[in-house]
């Protein structure tokens, strides 16, 4: 059986898009801008992919300085994501600016920045997927 490495459940019960979702012991909402229909009760789910990117990105690099005992005192990754379809390259796009405050030297800038781009999320969003959709009864 292959290893889950995260999950998520989520459940909508006719409260227009408002969704309520399940992450082990956290309790989430998910909804749209009212613009598309929504209510706006909660982030877009794009925006919870968004949230992914930069939070894995802030957290493998806060490891990171920690394990080279570097002082780094507050480290923000702001991640916009853009459908392919506006693309150039056809590709959907995340531009990911990440900002770090400390006592940090251009060289240790720069393996920061290389480090970001390590996180497990950037990797996993940089590959392929496959959507695998079952329904209930059939």
């Amino acid at each position: 059986m292959p290893k889950i490495i995260a999950t998520a459940e989520a459940v909508n019960t006719g409260a227009n898009y408002s969704t309520d979702i399940k992450v082990h012991q956290h309790q989430l909402l998910a909804d749209e801008l009212a613009e598309v229909g929504g209510t706006d009760t909660g982030p877009a789910p794009g925006d919870y992919v968004c949230t992914a990117l930069a939070s894995c990105k802030v957290i493998t690099l806060r490891m990171y300085a920690q394990r080279k005992q570097w002082r780094v005192d507050t480290i923000k990754v702001k991640v916009d994501l853009v459908k392919g379809d506006q693309m150039p390259s056809g590709n959907n796009t995340f531009f990911c600016e990440v900002t770090v405050t400390g006592e940090l030297d251009d060289s240790q800038r720069a393996r920061l920045l290389e480090i970001s781009k390590a996180c497990p999320i950037h990797k996993l969003l940089s590959k392929p997927s496959e959507i695998v959709t079952i329904m209930d009864g059939l």
